[in-house]
């Protein structure tokens, strides 16, 4: 009875609330990200001259990275093709304990060389790797590009972390790679950038910077690119999906460089029902733009029965949706060649950090760069209530 008189004395708004709040919990959308990104702020950054060199190796061509919260370290891959050194990945620590990163933050720890199947190194330009991603068996994926004009086929390999070994291959769909009437497949160095695994790593998925041959043009000024999205069952080992990521048509400020690159160049999975980061990175010949994206997959059409987009009418496929976080170029730093990107530790305030890494393609002209971002997200709960009751932000 006790009990029952001070239910009776909550507030009223309660009583309303209560109803609204238990066909929230078992009508909630499911097609909204687990933690929704409501903002991001530019946090700090840290830079290693091309110059720079580790375990006598030169350190730079940083096309992707991946976050290791075990053992709170980043693997790093170098896109170098065994030319200035063994194909590898370096290891990393990067300090954000007090919410900031500057020079110094990040520190190199360990270089590890890949091995093919043979143990051997990989042979000079017989890999081009581009993407990485951690899974919960001490091993990575990697992707690699491969050469087009050496007829040198892409590929997507699992690695040891500790030893570098190669351990298994995943299978390419055929649509993917290039035959010899050159009207098939990936673009040279338009290929796998991408590479990422949902949390509960039951799938990796990976994604063409540009258009297949077949599918439509490459990216050029004003010209988006149609890329293929590609997605792995990881206890298959197949792939068993693939969506259309519609790159931004980019007008540069100068249009009068012969020199323009533009693409997808890096995905990471925010949860497991089809949310991820994009990372969409543009050269103009006079510098770069480049931005942050967030993706989802609801509703999206499945195309991996559709070997040529060129062959169908694209108003009738459904692509990846697409929200802008942030333009880079909004903030108060030179850009490099940005590629790769990460969901790092938790911040002193709770809010997820991000890092992002640029290649920086061995060139003395530019620079190994690491920017460090916090995500301002809120539990599907409070947004809801933060909604429903404005108040509440008082």
């Amino acid at each position: 009875m006790q009990f029952t008189r001070k239910i009776l004395k909550l507030p009223r708004i309660l009583f309303f609330l209560l109803p609204i709040l238990i066909i929230f919990i078992f009508f909630i959308n499911v097609s909204s990200p687990t933690f929704p990104i409501t903002g991001i702020d530019f946090i700090g950054s840290a830079t290693f001259p091309t110059s720079f060199s580790f375990q006598k190796t030169p350190m730079g061509g940083f096309s992707g990275i991946t976050y290791d919260a075990k053992k709170q370290l980043y693997y790093t891959i170098s896109d170098d093709r065994s030319e200035k050194g063994a194909a590898r990945f370096y290891t990393l620590k990067i300090d954000l304990s007090n919410a900031t990163l500057t020079d110094g933050g990040v520190v190199p720890v360990d270089v590890t060389t890949l091995f093919n199947k043979s143990n051997q190194v990989f042979p000079t330009g017989s890999i081009d790797p581009e993407g990485i991603t951690l899974t919960d068996k001490e091993t990575i994926y990697i992707s690699s590009e491969g050469d087009n004009r050496k007829k040198i086929r892409p590929f997507i390999k699992e690695f040891s972390v500790s030893s570098g070994k190669e351990l298994r291959t995943l299978p390419i769909p055929n649509k993917f790679l290039p035959d010899k009437s050159g009207q098939q497949g990936i673009r040279n160095n338009l290929a796998f950038e991408s590479l990422t695994i949902t949390p509960n790593k039951k799938y990796l998925f990976t994604a063409t910077e540009n258009a297949l041959i077949q599918d439509g043009p490459e990216a050029k000024p004003k010209i988006s690119s149609p890329c293929r999205i590609l997605q792995y069952n990881l206890l298959t080992q197949q792939p068993d999906k693939e969506f259309i990521y519609q790159t931004e048509a980019v007008t540069p400020i100068l249009n009068i460089s012969p020199r323009f690159s533009s693409g997808l160049t890096d995905l990471f999975a925010l949860d497991n029902q089809g949310h991820f980061l994009s990372l969409e990175r543009t050269f103009t010949g006079f510098g770069f733009s480049v931005a942050l994206f967030q993706i989802s997959l609801k509703g999206v059409d499945d195309i991996h029965n559709i070997d040529s987009l060129l062959a169908v009418d694209l108003n009738k496929i459904k692509p990846t949706q697409k929200k802008l976080l942030l333009d880079l170029r909004k903030l108060n730093v030179a850009l490099d060649n940005i590629e790769g990107l990460t969901l790092g530790p938790k911040l002193p305030d709770g809010q997820l950090s991000l890092i992002l890494v640029s290649d920086n393609n061995f060139n003395p002209l530019q620079r190994t760069q690491i920017l460090a971002f916090k995500l301002k997200i809120e539990s599907p709960l409070i947004r809801f209530f933060r909604r429903l009751v404005p108040n509440l932000n008082r």
